[in-house]
């Protein structure tokens, strides 16, 4: 019987950003901002679709789907970078450096499955839209959402049963300001490549293959678009999935810089830089992208707001 003589990691110490003392206030204000700025627009944008009827359709549910997950993927990330901002430094329990890098998997997955499952219903809004409202009934989107958050979870649990099988036993120091996979990985005293090799198969085909389906169903909707013989009415349907090929756009385009580019000669303040834009920022833009482009949205904001001030909607209407 073999016996380990490891000491057992029980702490990380998040090293976060180094070397920015004169810069520290400022960017701890400019990531509370963002981060409160990513919430609060979130949530209107969850609101709104349970508050406002006209909003009661699939694509809005779906895009509340994506506004949780994007305030669980701030929530998971943007306050632990605070607080090593400040104190330069960030000393963290094992269990929740594991516990934040699952919740990570689990926002990034879901987003992923998400932005694919509303894919399929733009293709079927403009590419079949006589029998939209049959194929697209409340029991398919009920099973989309469920098969979303269940392969979500599913995927990140895969990838945390296999890191819980390596050991750890020094050093503790990660250079980055969460708990991504790579440096966790890099303090593992085990034999890491054959859990590397796994979870990047895993990842790589869950990602390659739903970003195949969202490409193969947006080639259906443009060669529809063009079918379309007024140009009025080819603008009108295209923006009904702009928004959504904004955000594909965005997710896909940090993921694939992050972790499909080729690593060598990528700095480490280059990797935190493009963790950043994925884990902070693209929460931000996703419910801005949607609440400017989308006119549904600013109406049912606007009949809120209007129904909270009845004296200025007395006057816009007297004045009209």
């Amino acid at each position: 019987m073999n016996e380990r003589n490891h000491t057992i990691v029980i702490e990380i110490f998040l090293l976060g950003f180094k070397n920015i003392h004169k810069f520290k206030i400022l960017l701890f204000i400019l990531l509370l901002v963002v981060y409160c700025v990513t919430i609060c627009g979130n949530l209107l944008i969850i609101v709104l679709v349970s508050c406002s009827r006209t909003l009661h359709s699939p694509m809005y549910f779906f895009i509340s789907q994506l506004s949780i997950f994007d305030i669980m993927l701030s929530t998971d990330i943007v306050p632990n970078t605070l607080a090593s901002i400040i104190a330069e430094g960030l000393v963290m329990s094992f269990s929740g450096c594991i516990t934040q890098f699952y919740i990570f998997g689990c926002s990034e997955s879901l987003e992923c499955f998400i932005l694919a499952a509303m894919a399929y219903d733009r293709y079927l809004a403009i590419c079949n839209p006589l029998r939209y409202t049959t194929i697209m009934n409340f029991s398919l989107f009920l099973k989309m959402i469920l098969i979303c958050w269940l392969a979500g979870f599913l995927l990140a649990m895969i990838t945390e049963i296999l890191i819980f099988q390596l050991d750890f036993c020094g050093p503790n120091i990660i250079d980055h300001f969460f708990c991504d996979l790579a440096p966790l990985l890099q303090l593992s005293c085990s034999d890491t490549k054959s859990v590397e090799i796994q979870v990047s198969i895993t990842v790589m085909t869950i990602i390659f293959t739903q970003l195949l389906f969202v490409l193969g169903t947006y080639i259906c909707i443009f060669f529809s678009i063009l079918q379309i013989s007024s140009t009025g009415s080819r603008q009108k349907v295209f923006s009904t999935c702009s928004s959504h090929l904004m955000v594909v756009s965005t997710y896909y385009g940090t993921i694939i810089a992050l972790y499909v580019a080729p690593s060598r000669g990528y700095s480490l303040n280059l990797n935190k830089m493009l963790s950043l834009l994925n884990t902070i920022a693209t929460p931000l833009c996703n419910p801005i992208i949607y609440s400017l482009r989308n006119n549904e949205i600013k109406i049912a904001i606007s009949k809120i707001y209007f129904q909270k001030n009845p004296l200025k909607d007395q006057r816009q209407s007297g004045t009209g």
